[in-house]
């Protein structure tokens, strides 16, 4: 367990502040096995508090907010990610309004929450996977204490339980009604076995028909050369699909893309968030002038310029949850009392807030709706040819 604390304000926060006050193959985490246990490890924060140590001092000038996150164990780097970004925002913050904890759910996610909740936290951040969300989200609404968590697993939102993480249906959706937008009118799909691909297909399917367009195939396959290459070969019996939507990694992507191109070249490669990580896409052939849709990296590119001055290395993609995790809590803050249960009816502002990854609101189901824009590869790199909305009308 580690426990950050205010020790002033940090660099280039004003601007992203004043934004708050107006308004992957990483994303399959959340669907993945509890890590092994392990021996405890603390990550880098400003203040340090023994784990078998005596319950945490009654804080009546901040917010006591618990970070339950894997530090140890298979997931440990993306925990540790998380949890120093969301120290740096505490930092950048300038500390004066919340108490940030860090409790280690490879250990036991219900143990750390029940320990999270005897230390007198109100709120808690995370847990990422969601099993460990499902573990937490009991112990939680047991103690009224709700959790905005970073898995993109719908399954375990609601209830007290919010979604952070990136929802794979928006970027389907989104990626299908710019293609329409731009003429494309009959669609076909590639999708892995698996949950993933089970959502993923299901949302193609409703936001072709949304957009009135019509899906002429779709195939699964299961990552291997040999599925792959019968999966395209069924595909190609079908005519008249302008879109392939291939909704896996990018590294699987590159796999599939050249095949596909082999038998339609002119067909159009549609691709999910997924991609936004894999920028050896562009040095694939197959993938020029494929569209996909997913969180800008604007803002993100500044707070990784930031993580490696503070920690030595680069952070994982989802590092930016636990930044804007706080970010959101802070901006709650400011009307919450000291002591008293966590307002999260706030949460349900149709507004919506802002942080490095952009717009995001709550819906009363739990999930966050994000605005997400559209990038196009070419040999030279990844472009913006539709931009995300900056804000969510109220």
């Amino acid at each position: 367990m580690a426990e950050a604390g205010g020790l002033g304000q940090g660099m280039g926060a004003a601007a992203l502040l004043k934004r708050w006050a107006s308004l992957a193959a990483i994303a399959f985490l959340a669907a993945c096995q509890v890590v092994p246990k392990g021996p405890p490890k603390t990550v880098e924060t400003p203040v340090d508090v023994d784990p078998t140590g005596p319950a945490l001092p009654t804080d009546t000038a901040r917010h006591r907010i618990a970070l339950l996150v894997p530090l140890t164990g298979t997931n440990a780097g993306v925990g540790e990610s998380i949890a120093n970004a969301a120290n740096l925002a505490v930092l950048d913050t300038g500390g004066k309004t919340i108490r940030l904890t860090t409790y280690d759910t490879a250990l036991g996610a219900t143990a750390a929450a029940q320990k999270a909740v005897a230390d007198g936290n109100k709120l808690i951040l995370g847990p990422l996977l969601a099993e460990d969300v499902r573990a937490v989200s009991a112990v939680g609404r047991a103690a009224r204490v709700p959790l905005i968590s970073f898995s993109n697993d719908v399954s375990v939102a609601g209830n007290g339980t919010y979604l952070m993480g990136f929802v794979p249906t928006q970027s389907v959706d989104r990626i299908v009604g710019y293609a329409r937008s731009r003429g494309v009118n009959n669609f076909a799909g590639l999708v892995p076995v698996g949950l993933y691909g089970q959502r993923a297909s299901a949302a193609f399917l409703r936001a072709v028909e949304s957009a009135g367009g019509r899906m002429v195939a779709m195939q699964s396959f299961d990552r291997t050369p040999g599925a792959i290459a019968t999966a395209v070969t069924k595909l190609g019996t079908a005519s008249g699909y302008e879109a392939v939507l291939i909704a896996d990694s990018g590294r699987v992507s590159m796999q599939v893309a050249p095949q596909v191109k082999r038998r339609t070249p002119n067909v159009r490669i549609l691709g999910t968030e997924l991609w936004n990580t894999e920028p050896a896409l562009a040095q694939s052939a197959a993938m020029n002038g494929a569209w996909f849709a997913s969180v800008s990296d604007t803002l993100y590119r500044q707070l990784g310029n930031k993580y490696r001055t503070r920690f030595g290395k680069g952070p994982y993609r989802l590092a930016s949850l636990g930044y804007d995790a706080v970010l959101l809590t802070n901006k709650i803050a400011a009307n919450w009392r000291v002591g008293t249960a966590f307002p999260a009816a706030a949460l349900l502002d149709p507004g919506g807030f802002t942080g490095i990854d952009g717009a995001f609101r709550f819906g009363r189901d739990g999930i966050a709706e994000r605005a997400l824009e559209v990038q196009q590869i070419a040999p030279t790199g990844f472009s913006v040819v539709a931009p995300a909305p900056r804000s969510f009308a109220k």
